[in-house]
């Protein structure tokens, strides 16, 4: 009975731990999503607004907004890319790592260009456009080339399977059209003097003669010459009786 209680005590802790690890996974998810969610609204908010500021301010502060905009649009383009591939490809990964190396420079020139924005000393931002303006065109230039090259692999591995897939359609199309050549060369070529196909059917069509049937005028023979008689011949002579003496 101890036993039992006990087996039960074990089955009942398993499953509030099973729970309450099933309830800590979900609320985790559930938490990770709303987070996604809302810092995908925050960029998209904030791509909005910068897409504003580069229209409505002039100078020097609307192209420091239109850098972190083409900045921000490159970079997390090229990342879905290669997010994207990796999970079909896994020599992406060593591309990724690539970027990762990159993202940190592009956060970094990202932070600055949003400190600058609120400048009031706008002289001083003039002066440093090129140079900001320089490496942008050096960071979103590599995210774009990296970009392209995993898009340009897919192609070409999307291409191959096609080629493949159309050699083996083409195999299979012909072999589904074997019945013409199969049906020829199942025919053997006639032997010299051997008779005619033709003939040969129409001698296995043609039935066979049926007995005549007996006549009256023809005598009955016996198939059987019955015992103690024996047959004469015309060509034969007739034995003499023998005497008594």
């Amino acid at each position: 009975m101890e036993a039992v209680l006990t087996v039960f005590a074990l089955l009942f802790l398993l499953f509030v731990v099973l729970g309450t690890y099933a309830t800590v996974k979900a609320i985790g998810a559930a938490k990770r999503g709303v987070d996604r969610t809302i810092a995908q609204a925050r960029r998209t908010v904030e791509d909005h607004t910068l897409r504003a500021k580069s229209f409505a301010q002039p100078g020097p502060a609307g192209e420091v907004a239109q850098l972190r905009l083409t900045l921000r649009t490159s970079m997390r383009a090229t990342q879905d890319a290669l997010q994207a591939g990796v999970v079909e490809d896994e020599s992406l990964k060593e591309s990724l790592g690539l970027f990762q190396r990159l993202s940190a420079h592009g956060h970094e020139l990202d932070g600055e260009l949003k400190r600058l924005e609120s400048d009031p000393d706008r002289a001083t931002l003039a002066a440093r456009l090129p140079e900001l303006r320089r490496r942008t065109e050096r960071i979103t230039q590599s995210a774009d080339s990296l970009r392209w090259a995993v898009r340009d692999r897919a192609q070409r591995f999307a291409d191959d399977d096609l080629d493949a897939l159309s050699a083996q359609i083409d195999v299979e199309a012909g072999a589904l059209r074997h019945w013409t050549r199969a049906d020829a060369a199942s025919t053997p070529p006639p032997w010299p003097g051997a008779p005619d196909e033709a003939d040969v059917r129409t001698a296995e069509q043609t039935w066979p003669e049926t007995p005549r049937s007996r006549t009256a005028d023809e005598p009955t023979r016996s198939a059987i010459t019955p015992p103690g008689r024996v047959p004469s011949y015309p060509w034969q002579k007739k034995a003499r009786p023998e005497s008594s003496t």
